[in-house]
């Protein structure tokens, strides 16, 4: 079942502003209702106001970077989101930090992914 464009507003939205997961494709097309349900849940911390997009940028990469997760095209778009923010890299690493309490590998995976995100984010500064 294909799923009819505009009819599955935060999907479409998630999609058009880059936070849509390639994986999930499939459960959209499975069950597109459930999956936008899912979705509207999934996106109420950032649209409720009550953490701001630091907090919730920060928290994200935590999650995305933990020895639980260890998943890296998450961790490196909320790297880049919290890097065009503000947030410095000293924070994010910090965050990484605290990640290890769950595995030393948040480390392994998140600090190379920081360096090389913020070399694309200076190589970005120095030709806009």
């Amino acid at each position: 079942m294909t799923t009819p464009e505009n009819s599955y507003p935060v999907v479409e939205a998630m999609k058009a502003g880059g936070g849509w997961n390639e994986l999930w494709d499939e459960l959209l097309e499975m069950d597109p209702e459930w999956t936008e349900l899912y979705m509207k849940m999934a996106m109420q911390p950032y649209q409720s106001g009550v953490l701001s997009p630091k907090v919730i940028q920060l928290l994200c990469i935590a999650v995305d970077a933990s020895a639980t997760h260890m998943y890296a095209p998450g961790t490196r778009r909320h790297i880049q989101a919290a890097l065009d923010i503000g947030v410095t890299p000293q924070e994010i690493l910090e965050v990484l930090k605290l990640a290890t309490v769950v595995g030393i590998h948040s480390c392994n995976l998140g600090v190379p992914i920081l360096a090389e995100e913020m070399e694309a984010y200076k190589q970005r500064q120095a030709a806009a």
